[in-house]
């Protein structure tokens, strides 16, 4: 290869994430032009990933805008040799888009089987690669650097071998900084993937290589150990495994991985994992599943008390993925399967200390709320405490005393509120996006008043059970930030009812909190 020779550092593997382009070919995923700036900006500056692919050439004209505003923050800070972009064997066209966007790169797709090449392309094998030189030329001459995806290798490694080397030994000739292997369609095994990226490594050992994985099989995150154990020393991935059909290789998933596996480095901050995948969850509407490696909402949570009980002694089911390195934390589950181990952490966590009968009615309350598949939260406990014990541990404060919620078609809908806050009572009215938001403006009016902050709402869910019942019972349960992170649950039959009576589970939560705090 005859442009600038790449370091590699053969204890460190690099990451080129592509989130903003091949994540964003997720069914209907779009990110936003100022979304996609702070996806970027985590990546780069946050998380600390190697490479960004952002955009593909010529896609749309909302493509071309996003991607102007990424390089032009990506420039301006010196990051601009870090973003590519994908383009076309189609002359100076690409090449111009990405000039015009302030591009420094470009991942040239090539095709890298035989039979796209033929069929796709209706072309000789020598035909396409000396459009691709004619690209790599101009590139030059308009100081873009190239990188070039083999589209399809891994078919045209199993059914066109020939082909593909027929290619590489072409190219490395070229002013290329690296070949990036693809396994497009999501095909390969482990040991293909690891034959596969040895042979090219041994066959060509100046040639920098790049492996793709995708996840057709639920084998990406298994072929890229096996790639980086044939010598790659740059993968791929996507934030929380988005992409097309099943997906890339998930970011958190590649990085602990080389880690702890394969025991090399990264320049990725594991810290900040978790607050990127939340991020694109949330700008992207895909919900990360709850038992999702590493980023999912329950993996570190023990519901088995016989876990929580060897956690006691000497954490016996603790494994190297400690939480604190995702910038997260470990839990207990309340549930069925609880013993008096997890109860009694979820108890200390909030200050109330039980004696061994005591607790032993509480255990046995849980596990039957549990068997009726009921979700229990770490807020519910002092509910569940007061009500077994029958104390009077828990002292509802506050109040809805009325309330009254329209909404016309073509009208803001409109709250007004009546709460009661132990002898004093309040009232607010406001308009909002919704029948929740204008409940939430209207209390938020109140508070403000008195001089109390709300926490933040950070999540909020809905569950109907399947049935198709419209009188079904909803359950609202939202996440609230106010120094910690907790959930209140609410369940009726009408989905705005059911938040409000979760705020209002948030609304004492708070207010107890407040009242111990000044007490």
């Amino acid at each position: 290869m005859t442009g600038q020779k790449v370091k590699v550092n053969s204890q460190c593997v690099t990451v080129m994430d592509t989130t903003l382009r091949d994540g964003e070919q997720t069914s209907g995923v779009a990110f936003s032009d100022t979304e996609k700036v702070s996806v970027a900006r985590i990546l780069l500056e946050d998380v600390g990933v190697d490479r960004i692919e952002v955009a593909s050439a010529r896609v749309s004209e909302g493509e071309y805008q996003g991607a102007k505003k990424i390089l032009t923050w990506a420039n301006a800070r010196g990051f601009g040799h870090r973003v590519e972009i994908l383009g076309f064997v189609d002359g100076d066209i690409s090449l111009n888009w990405i000039k015009n966007a302030g591009g420094k790169v470009i991942n040239l797709l090539c095709k890298g089987s035989f039979k796209h090449v033929t069929q796709q392309l209706r072309k000789t094998p020598e035909q396409h690669l000396d459009d691709i030189r004619g690209v790599i030329a101009k590139a030059g001459e308009m100081g873009i650097e190239v990188n070039v995806y083999l589209e399809d290798w891994s078919n045209g490694m199993r059914h066109s071998r020939d082909y593909v080397h027929f290619m590489v030994s072409s190219l490395q000739k070229e002013n290329i900084k690296r070949i990036m292997l693809p396994d497009t369609l999501g095909i390969l095994d482990p040991d293909e993937t690891y034959d596969y990226c040895k042979e090219m490594i041994e066959t060509y050992p100046d040639v920098v290589f790049d492996f793709h994985a995708h996840n057709d099989y639920d084998l990406a995150i298994a072929n890229v150990f096996h790639a980086i154990k044939a010598g790659i020393r740059c993968v791929h991935t996507t934030v929380n495994g988005l992409g097309e059909r099943a997906g890339n290789a998930p970011l958190s998933s590649v990085v602990a991985t080389v880690k702890d596996h394969l025991k090399m480095q990264t320049n990725v901050k594991e810290e900040m994992l978790n607050r990127i995948s939340r991020v694109v969850e949330s700008f992207s509407g895909i919900r990360i599943p709850t038992n999702k490696p590493l980023i999912g909402e329950f993996v570190f949570t023990q519901c088995s008390g016989i876990h929580a009980d060897g956690d006691n002694k000497n954490n016996l089911y603790f494994n190297e993925l400690l939480p604190e390195r995702f910038g997260r934390i470990r839990k207990y589950a309340l549930g069925k399967t609880s013993g008096k181990a997890n109860i009694k952490k979820n108890l200390e966590d909030i200050g109330i200390e039980l004696d061994p009968a005591s607790l032993k009615k509480v255990t046995d309350r849980i596990i039957e709320l549990g068997d009726r598949k009921e979700n229990v939260t770490t807020e519910d406990l002092p509910y569940i405490v007061a009500d077994v014990l029958s104390t009077q541990s828990v002292e509802e404060k506050i109040h809805i005393k009325n309330y009254s919620i329209t909404h016309a078609m073509g009208l803001r809908p409109v709250a007004t509120l009546s709460i009661q806050i132990g002898d004093d009572q309040f009232e607010a009215h406001d308009a909002g996006d919704g029948q929740y938001d204008a409940f939430m403006r209207a209390l938020r009016k109140i508070y403000k008043k008195l001089g109390k902050p709300l926490p933040q709402l950070i999540d909020y869910t809905v569950t109907i059970p399947p049935g198709g019942r419209t009188d079904a019972l909803v359950e609202t349960v939202i996440t609230w930030q106010n120094g910690r992170e907790f959930k209140t649950r609410g369940l009726d039959p009408d989905q705005t009812a059911a938040a409000i009576k979760a705020t209002v589970k948030m609304l004492n939560i708070v207010e107890n909190d407040y009242a111990s705090q000044n007490a």
